[in-house]
């Protein structure tokens, strides 16, 4: 498949991913000390639900614009998310949708730091532009997967590596399963999230295994599915693959997620939060 973000920007994967990413980073914002924030596959940083890729597939309208319909009936975790979609949308209405760059920026406090990776060169010239003047944020022109040797470990020692490629080749399972090891290797205190599309389960089982296998610990899964998985011609869900996940953030995903599948309407499908590797561990720094 082809996941580039600008053809489906604001859709169910992307409100489920940045919730998730939103859930993380207000987690390290709650210590003073400074955190890093490496994007391997930014995209643009933002994207404009009116015009150019979006608007091809409407994928929005069954996402993030009805979540904000409904968001009087979702918890109240959702809110830094939510709000930071708002705020991209100063004069009311929901034409720009945040990439997890913006987002992230949104959420970031003076004292942090955000390096992104695009390889795109269209997308890298368009995230250039959007944080030009932005002395926290670096942008990168380079392969996601080699950022993640060339930027880590951060001089600072809390942070987040989101990997969120556009499953445009068909080894990505086994890129990220490799880039997941030379992250931790590098960086093991790092949480470390990778965000990958369910379509064939059987390919999904199989990266789950070479996951175990790989010798990271402390591995969530967290998963939400829209459709029944009967069919691998279409995007049935999406999941997320944390390592060293902030305490207790299982906990909160197990409220979460099935709020977010309930707001988004939709009728078959659900969501997951379980732990492949577990460890016990004291709480992520």
């Amino acid at each position: 498949m082809n996941y580039r973000h600008a053809f489906h920007a604001g859709n169910f994967a992307d409100v489920m991913k940045h919730a998730v990413l939103a859930l993380i980073l207000r987690h390290l914002g709650a210590k003073p000390a400074p955190y890093c924030v490496l994007d391997t596959h930014a995209g643009t940083g933002r994207y404009d639900l009116a015009s150019g890729p979006s608007t091809r597939t409407g994928e929005a309208e069954r996402g993030i614009v009805r979540l904000m319909r409904e968001r009087a009936a979702l918890p109240p975790d959702l809110s830094p998310y939510l709000e930071a979609v708002e705020a991209l949308n100063a004069g009311g209405g929901l034409r720009h949708y945040p990439g997890s760059p913006r987002l992230a920026r949104a959420l970031m406090r003076p004292q942090d730091r955000l390096v992104l990776a695009e390889l795109h060169p269209e997308d890298a010239a368009a995230l250039k532009r959007e944080f030009a003047h932005d002395r926290q944020a670096a942008v990168h022109h380079m392969d996601g997967y080699l950022a993640l040797k060339a930027h880590l470990p951060p001089a600072e020692r809390r942070g987040l590596v989101l990997v969120d490629p556009p499953f445009e080749t068909p080894d990505e399972f086994d890129q990220l399963v490799a880039g997941l090891a030379l992250a931790h290797r590098r960086w093991p205190a790092g949480i470390k999230a990778l965000w990958y599309p369910i379509k064939d389960r059987p390919a999904v089982w199989r990266f789950h295994d070479a996951l175990e296998a790989s010798g990271v610990p402390r591995i969530l899964l967290a998963e939400l599915t829209i459709h029944r998985e009967d069919t691998h011609q279409r995007l049935n869900g999406s999941g997320m693959v944390l390592v060293n996940p902030p305490w207790r953030l299982d906990g909160t995903l197990a409220t979460v997620l099935p709020a977010l599948h309930a707001a988004l309407g939709a009728e078959e499908g659900g969501a997951r939060v379980e732990w492949l590797v577990p460890e016990q561990a004291a709480p992520t720094p």
